[in-house]
């Protein structure tokens, strides 16, 4: 049976979550370097895939921080909090295209191994919209990742 959905798992939950909008926003970022910045045969290929993946993360992005809101938490909004927050390393503007694409691979397997253990504290706390949010953005990092390994054999 699960537990009830309590002010203690409320804030652990938030808490959980301010690190994931971090990264989120770093994968953003690293995202919109490999789009501007990748040259070379793999051009045409990583340039309209980052594309379709940057557009995609910005309204995710929105969503985790108002799902912090919603759990009466001030969501992180600087630079400063998301390079505390985070660890997903700056990109390299200078790098081979594999790379980059690499570095994208890595950054989306960092995110979704942050978010399957909440998922289940989110579920374990009756929070069903949070895990629902969390299960579906593990979705996207996921296919996120198959495709960006495709490109790179």
């Amino acid at each position: 049976m699960a537990t009830k959905f309590t002010a203690d798992a409320q804030n652990k939950i938030a808490e959980a979550l301010k690190p994931v909008l971090a990264e989120s926003v770093q994968l953003y970022v690293l995202t919109q370097n490999v789009h501007w910045n990748v040259t070379g045969p793999m051009f045409q290929a990583v340039h309209s895939l980052t594309e379709a993946q940057y557009l995609e993360l910005a309204p995710a992005i929105d969503e985790i921080a108002e799902r912090i809101r919603t759990l009466r938490h001030k969501a992180p909004a600087s630079l400063k909090a998301f390079a505390s927050l985070g660890s997903i390393a700056d990109g390299d503007e200078n790098a081979s295209a594999e790379d980059m694409v690499q570095s994208l691979v890595d950054a989306h397997a960092k995110i979704a191994e942050r978010i399957r253990p909440i998922i289940a504290t989110a579920a374990d706390a009756s929070d069903d919209v949070t895990a629902g949010l969390l299960t579906d953005r593990l979705t996207v990092h996921e296919k996120a990742q198959w495709m960006l390994r495709a490109m790179l054999g």
